[in-house]
């Protein structure tokens, strides 16, 4: 693809990504896009078939920006148990800033469609992986003692994905708290549970 057609493309998925944000997926036709994007809709449709395929574009580049950051946390040098918290926040942190970027789109953007759970799907696998290799160099470091590295690795991000909206939302955490203090408070629960230690 010429760079001037790959400047075109962006341009169109950026505006189809403003225009989502703004009035919702349902809500918008390829008429509202091409307007947005100030091209006319022959323009759009030599690009894309549908508001469908544009709706997954975009939010596949936000989940691929995500699985970037993550792998990102995963390669830092940095003890196992930091990590996993690392990991924990800087999720929960770039779905809400998605999230918020997308608009009136809210929680909604990463769970209400078939097509968002579809483009989920593959990034749900990947994060697992690297849930697991974070938590298998925590057992090689003597940090964690894990009887089944498979279904903690499901736990978590099940978890996590339960946290999404919560956390989008400004639901977790107590407000007297600072963010350190609730860091420390979701530290200490994943790592020592709520039964007390005899």
């Amino acid at each position: 693809m010429s760079e001037t057609r790959s400047k075109t493309r962006e341009l169109l998925i950026d505006a189809a990504r403003r225009v989502f944000a703004r009035k919702g997926i349902a809500r918008t036709t390829m008429n509202d896009i091409a307007n947005a994007s100030k091209k006319g809709r022959r323009t759009l449709y030599m690009y894309f078939k549908n508001k469908e395929e544009l709706s997954s574009i975009v939010i596949d580049n936000e989940m691929s920006q995500l699985q970037v950051m993550l792998e990102e946390v995963e390669k830092k040098d940095i003890p196992a148990d930091e990590k996993l918290i690392t990991f924990i926040y800087t999720r929960l942190e770039a779905f809400k800033d998605a999230v918020t970027r997308n608009g009136s789109l809210r929680a909604n953007f990463f769970h209400d469609s078939w097509n968002v759970a579809k483009i989920r799907k593959e990034y749900n696998i990947q994060e697992i992986a690297l849930i697991k290799k974070i938590l298998s160099s925590g057992i090689k470091e003597k940090i964690f003692s894990i009887p089944n590295l498979n279904n903690t690795a499901l736990i978590l991000h099940y978890s996590l994905r339960g946290l999404e909206v919560p956390y989008i939302r400004g639901l977790l955490g107590d407000p007297s708290e600072n963010a350190t203090q609730r860091r420390e408070s979701v530290k200490k629960l994943i790592f020592n549970g709520i039964k007390l230690r005899k």
